[in-house]
């Protein structure tokens, strides 16, 4: 045998023993990961898909729950979710896809692209943009939002929503997600490129990619395997609220499944797409851990690179852990429950790699007295700019943080009330008179707060 033969046996039987290696990692892991995730769907805390794979080999990909429960259809593998924030990673690569081919620098003003530039746009550059320290307020935060979520915007009024208002600080100082930069980044993309969005996404990712079902959403599309998303309306599943796709366009207005967001994350990860050097200025952290349209952070003692997203009726979670080479990618046709696709995706890597991980427990409701509820009635202080509201409206106790909306409390026991919209839990506690003196939020740890009224 000479030399060169030797050496090719050699690697031919390392690519064999590595084959078996995957094999034998999927056989021992898919049962637990199956285990954690049908579980959760029994709860009726999970409904959507998850994908987990490794060396560039996936390893579990399945879906539950129901793709539309209107018509009992199941979620598979290839079930299509709305990405919601997701979209940034697209979005973030299309720009510099464009500044590698020359036609556009993200140290650009953003100015150069825009006709009537405000004063105030002026020390913005692309930059600032793709790392949210640009200071564009997030319009998805304006008072009227809701009320205009559903009606279409052709991309200059879109940005008129925002285009006029003050920044929230001054460029490159700070960090605030702002799904506004991402929108007028969408705008950049078209108006360099010279075609839609859509299109440049689609011809210059997707396709090389063989992304075949991934895409702009447009609500008016015919789409085979697409999902029906859910929320959750005075504590009962319902159909989340529209929203016109030209919304959220470049922040967040794509859908996919979970393995054409594997395809996705190998390319990322890889020569495939950008140059090691735009790679590297993706996953530099600027602020607040984030790069562009992606956050650098460390889960289980390991690096990960991850970002999810969160749109009427879908939340989702994409994660890589480069250095072990593991992608794990959640997708859920609900907007509302606990865990969320994060911790649904912290867990499943959890199990892969051997650390310790728990199945959420099932949360029983009780019936507690009106008297009870009624004692809990107030607001309750944790600092003086956050306070918890709780009323109670028919019988249902109710807690708004200063804010934010409105969510069911669902009693655990006559003191202890559960959230099903997050991963949290309020226990009341009372005196030795039978006075409710403040109560406990359990998220994350604990924190007190004072009954002022």
């Amino acid at each position: 045998m000479t030399y060169k033969n030797a050496l090719f046996r050699i690697a031919s039987l390392l690519v064999l023993a590595l084959a078996f290696s995957l094999q034998g990692l999927a056989q021992d892991i898919a049962p637990k990961l199956d285990e954690y995730l049908s579980e959760i769907t029994k709860q009726g805390r999970f409904t959507g898909s998850a994908l987990v794979a490794r060396d560039g080999k996936v390893i579990f990909s399945k879906g539950y729950g129901l793709a539309n429960a209107e018509f009992d259809v199941p979620n598979t593998a290839q079930t299509k979710f709305r990405l919601g924030s997701i979209t940034k990673q697209f979005t973030a690569v299309s720009i510099l896809l464009l500044q590698e081919r020359g036609k556009l620098s993200v140290q650009d003003p953003i100015c150069k692209y825009f006709d009537s530039c405000p004063e105030t746009w002026k020390e913005i550059t692309v930059h600032h943009l793709l790392t949210h320290t640009g200071g564009l307020p997030n319009f998805t935060n304006f008072p009227d939002y809701a009320k205009t979520m559903m009606i279409p915007a052709p991309m200059e009024s879109l940005i008129a929503r925002f285009k006029d208002k003050p920044l929230d600080f001054k460029p490159g100082e700070k960090w605030n997600y702002s799904n506004s930069g991402y929108v007028a980044l969408g705008y950049i993309v078209e108006k360099v490129a010279g075609e839609s969005y859509e299109s440049f996404v689609r011809k210059n990712i997707f396709e090389p990619l063989k992304m075949a079902n991934t895409g702009y959403d447009h609500h008016e599309t015919i789409l085979k395997n697409r999902a029906t998303g859910y929320a959750l309306i005075k504590g009962k599943k319902a159909n989340s609220l529209p929203i016109d796709m030209s919304i959220p366009h470049g922040a967040g207005a794509l859908y996919s499944t979970v393995e054409d967001l594997f395809l996705w994350n190998e390319a990322l990860f890889s020569d495939k797409l950008l140059s090691a050097k735009s790679r590297e200025a993706m996953m530099t952290p600027v602020k607040n851990n984030y790069g562009y349209g992606i956050g650098m952070n460390e889960q289980l003692n390991r690096k990960v690179v991850s970002h999810g997203g969160g749109i009427n009726g879908f939340s989702t979670m994409l994660s890589r852990f480069p250095e072990e080479k593991l992608t794990v990618v959640v997708l859920r046709n609900a907007d509302y429950g606990s865990p969320n696709p994060g911790k649904i995706a912290s867990d499943l890597a959890a199990i892969v790699f051997g650390e310790k991980y728990e199945i959420p427990r099932a949360q029983t409701e009780i019936k507690v007295e009106p008297k009870i509820l009624d004692a809990y009635v107030g607001r309750y202080e944790f600092t003086p700019a956050m306070v918890l509201t709780i009323t109670n409206e028919g019988g249902q106790l109710m807690a708004q943080l200063t804010g934010q909306p409105k969510f069911e409390l669902f009693a655990e026991s006559e003191s202890k009330f559960f959230l099903k919209v997050v991963e949290a839990a309020v226990t009341f506690v009372k005196d030795d008179k039978g006075e409710v003196t403040h109560l406990i939020l359990h998220q994350g740890g604990d924190r007190q707060a004072k009954k002022v009224k």
